[in-house]
């Protein structure tokens, strides 16, 4: 939230992000009508609904507003591209980090586009709610969410009418999440963004097609994987991480927290290479891992990564990396608490997507600006597919005994 000397003191970069959006809108109207909401999401107000805002603005009522997110004239993602330039130009570095993951908005009733009883992990448990998958972008100099989608389960894609009634594209057919966390990729390939990485949880990390695209697409990842994953040279990767010696495991920090520093044991071991994709004119430029992260008060909580990387890349930067998915985390938790980003009252896929991303502009602003600030000093059993250990040392990390080129697709066989 705003105080007043911090308003006094960003009121012009503020009206500069007006400017920069300002094209999105063919009238002033809803020019005036945007400038009002977002100030209404900066600033104190208790909770940020349409009366709400419109009382912070001095609107006699909130059909102004409300018009704003159901019946103006505007598109979300003319928005969308020119936060992702404003966040590339306050925040950008060239080793950034692109992260995915989806977060629930509780709802009720059956009219809210894309709404169902359908897990979330932000209740932790099934809830009738909405999921928005999302993108945020994070660097040294801060972090910010920079795209969205809304997901649409197969009872509302599959109910024409009912997407009609919730003013949702005839276009729109079902996705995936992980189909729409590839589309929030490409788009941020094709944005002003620079990113070298990518991250996410097991919920992403574990589908092949999702690797595959950042890997054609030239991108190290890393990607959390459930326990049971398998990859090249891997059956399951808790049975692998299950043979490593004692000194394998390091304590590693991967980033402070709001605790101060998060160290963990970790553990690391290069994967065979694909051909396909870790060569280029018979010169290996790429290197894959498996990664493993033990609690140090909890040993038997574990949680293991994939990961993908330039040769000379170390264990720390790849734990470095597997840390920065928490920002998202925070980007949710700043987004709803200070800008309002689950505050919503509107029911239409084109009040969502509106509101939505005119919460992330409101989030990108904070973020700038306290960059601005900061830059001024302020175990299952599996037999074994080896005849020996599967790690082995090798210019002073581990690696898989196993062949060091495959192609793409191979999977160990498995001794009966």
């Amino acid at each position: 939230m705003i105080n007043e000397p911090a308003a006094e003191t960003w009121d012009d970069e503020l009206e500069d992000l007006f400017l920069r959006v300002g094209h999105c809108f063919g009238r002033v109207e809803p020019r005036r009508r945007m400038r009002d909401y977002v100030r209404g999401l900066l600033g104190p107000v208790g909770r940020k609904n349409g009366w709400q805002l419109a009382e912070y603005a001095g609107h006699a009522t909130p059909d102004g507003l409300q018009h704003l997110l159901a019946g103006a004239r505007w598109d979300a993602d003319e928005i969308r591209d020119e936060l992702q330039h404003y966040v590339a130009e306050h925040l950008g570095e060239d080793d950034g980090v692109l992260i995915i993951d989806d977060t629930g908005f509780v709802k009720k009733g059956t009219t809210s586009a894309g709404v169902q009883r359908q897990y979330s992990g932000t209740a932790g448990r099934t809830e009738n709610c909405q999921i928005g998958v999302f993108a945020a972008y994070a660097s040294t100099r801060g972090r910010a969410l920079v795209d969205r989608e809304l997901y649409l389960p197969k009872s509302w894609t599959e109910d024409r009418d009912r997407c009609r009634a919730a003013k949702i594209p005839d276009e729109r057919d079902f996705h995936t999440k992980g189909d729409l966390a590839k589309a929030l990729v490409l788009r941020a390939l094709a944005s002003d963004l620079p990113f070298a990485w990518v991250t996410a949880d097991s919920a992403y990390g574990q589908e092949g097609r999702f690797r595959r695209l950042l890997e054609q697409s030239g991108l190290g990842y890393v990607l959390a994987v459930p326990k049971s994953q398998f990859s090249v040279g891997c059956p399951r990767i808790d049975w692998l991480f299950a043979q490593a010696p004692a000194d394998a495991w390091e304590r590693i920090s991967c980033g402070d927290g709001a605790k101060g520093p998060r160290v963990y044991d970790w553990a690391a071991i290069r994967l065979p290479a694909v051909a396909e994709y870790d060569y280029q004119d018979e010169n290996q430029v790429r290197r894959r891992w498996a990664l493993a992260r033990r609690s140090i008060t909890r040993p038997d909580e574990i949680a293991y990564y994939l990961a993908y990387a330039q040769l000379d890349t170390t264990v720390e930067q790849l734990v470095r990396i597997a840390g920065m998915r928490w920002a998202i985390e925070e980007c949710f938790q700043a987004a709803k608490n200070e800008c309002g980003l689950d505050q919503y009252e509107v029911r239409r896929y084109t009040g969502w997507m509106r509101h939505i991303t005119l919460a992330m502009l409101a989030h990108a602003f904070l973020a700038a600006m306290a960059a601005a600030a900061a830059s001024k000093g302020a175990a299952e059993t599996v037999t074994a597919p080896w005849s020996t250990s599967p790690w082995q040392r090798s210019d002073g990390s581990w690696r898989l005994a196993a062949p060091t080129r495959v192609r793409h697709g191979a999977r160990p066989a498995l001794t009966p």
